[in-house]
């Protein structure tokens, strides 16, 4: 049996006043289901899904005829359900990007042209932001002496900003966009990659070969650290092993970067590990402290996980513990 709502009963469900349901019923947006033999007004559910798809749609923008054209397709009720969560998901993509703004301009003093710049970054497409990030490596890379699939990988280090992003992802995309076309961001990074690859040894990382044995050397490391993340004592068999082949890997990357083996010096170097003597070294590298932040947004945007010093140090005191049991 069909259920029937009064038109005040119907102002409560959907937030309208009872003027605009009448206003929409003479309108012929949306007509009552029927009249009682005084003349009420009465909905029913299907009436009812229409008002509020209409509330909807008038808070979106759309005229009153956009909302007759919608209405007239004759959905059923499942499929105005699924119109109305496609214009609430829309609507919530365009809540998140103001809020992402907004936050943003309320940490930094932000000027009216800026926050033109906001909504613009937030409202790109995918193609826009790949622009924006392709510009940036050209421009830092250009005239850089290395081979070129170290500067594709370079390139492939870019955000993908999911169809439904968190305001976290929004906020380090706008500082993301907003880095990578600052000209003193891009002098820095320009100059301190020509520095890094200024001798015949750092060019060789770049070859297809060595960053295959850097990858090679991510993984063991990734595998230490699941093994000290997990509670491996570094005194046991396995992190003797892990650590073992740390070592060697270690020793074959520097001999093919340097021509000279030499394993017992690298494990000497690897044995005297000091955290905070390596945080200095890192400090003191402005490139490396440039990328890190590059890197570290990228990984918000994209949902990966982020560097974390703090874990890989902890990773690389563990090895080095083992190492000299």
């Amino acid at each position: 049996m069909t259920e029937f709502y009064a038109i005040g009963d119907v102002a409560r469900r959907t937030g309208l006043t009872v003027s605009a349901i009448r206003y929409y019923a003479d309108e012929g947006v949306v007509a009552p289901s029927e009249h009682t033999d005084g003349g009420f007004r009465r909905y029913d559910v299907q009436a009812i899904a229409k008002l509020e798809l209409v509330r909807t749609l008038r808070e979106l923008g759309a005229g009153l005829e956009e909302i007759r054209r919608i209405l007239g397709e004759q959905l059923a009720l499942p499929e105005l359900a699924e119109t109305h969560l496609d214009l609430v998901e829309r609507q919530l993509g365009q809540l998140r990007a103001r809020r992402a703004v907004l936050r943003t301009i309320v940490r930094q003093r932000t000027t009216k042209e800026q926050v033109s710049l906001m909504h613009k970054l937030v409202s790109m497409s995918d193609d826009d932001r790949d622009r924006i990030i392709d510009e940036f490596w050209d421009a830092v890379t250009e005239g850089l002496d290395v081979h070129p699939t170290y500067v594709e990988r370079l390139h492939q280090m870019r955000p993908h900003l999911p169809e439904a992003p968190e305001t976290e992802q929004l906020e380090a995309w706008i500082e993301l966009a907003d880095i990578v076309q600052d000209e003193e961001f891009r002098t820095k990074m320009r100059d301190r990659l020509h520095a890094g690859f200024s001798t015949d040894q750092a060019r060789r990382l770049t070859t297809p070969e060595m960053m295959a044995r850097v990858e090679k050397r991510r993984d063991l490391f990734l595998e230490a650290q699941a093994a000290q993340q997990a509670g491996v004592p570094a005194d046991s068999p396995q992190a003797k092993d892990i650590a073992e082949r740390m070592a060697a890997d270690t020793a074959e990357f520097a001999a093919a970067i340097t021509g000279e083996h030499d394993a017992a010096a690298t494990r000497r170097r690897m044995m005297a590990y000091d955290r905070d003597e390596s945080a200095k070294v890192l400090s003191r590298l402005t490139g490396v402290t440039m990328l890190s932040r590059y890197l570290t947004l990228v990984a918000t945007i994209n949902g990966t996980p982020k560097p974390d010093p703090d874990r890989a140090a902890a990773t690389q005191e563990w090895i080095a513990k083992a190492l000299n049991q």
